[in-house]
């Protein structure tokens, strides 16, 4: 994987929120307003600002970061608005060692969650617990703790 990607509204907000609440590492920033960008994006006259970020401390593959966030500057777009249940809705899952923790931590910053943790009872991810909230523009991201899993020889 390259690197997954998010467009946001505002891209300090989103770059603080990124950064400082949940711990990513910026590692770059800049501006696009160019004919490559725009034949890109489908959108003549483009212009964006964009920001990548990594998970520190995370072996490097084929690129410097793993989430670049993108706000188009031209032309501005509609929030989404969509829900989580609407085709093309993404989340991102971010592995957490104590997820009740991390619910409290990030709920001290003011992030809004969808439900407090809730136990996984079934699947692979069964023993675990798990969590939804959003980010300033309201894209869902999930807390996981993965289940502890015992090795039976």
């Amino acid at each position: 994987m390259w690197h997954f990607s998010f467009t946001v509204s505002d891209m300090d907000r989103s770059v603080d929120f990124y950064s400082r609440v949940l711990g990513l590492e910026l590692v770059h920033r800049q501006e696009q307003s160019n004919a490559y960008t725009a034949a890109l994006v489908g959108f003549a006259g483009a212009s964006l600002r964009i920001a990548q970020l990594r998970v520190p401390g995370q072996p490097r593959g084929a690129s410097s970061h793993d989430l670049e966030l993108v706000e188009y500057v031209e032309p501005r777009g509609m929030p989404y608005g969509g829900g989580r249940n609407c085709p093309g809705a993404s989340h991102l899952a971010f592995a957490v060692e104590d997820a009740h923790a991390e619910y409290e931590r990030l709920r001290a910053e003011g992030v809004q969650f969808v439900s407090p943790p809730q136990a996984i009872t079934a699947g692979v991810n069964e023993g675990g617990f798990t969590c939804y909230f959003v980010d300033p523009d309201e894209i869902t991201l999930e807390l996981v703790q993965p289940p502890v899993h015992t090795s039976q020889d």
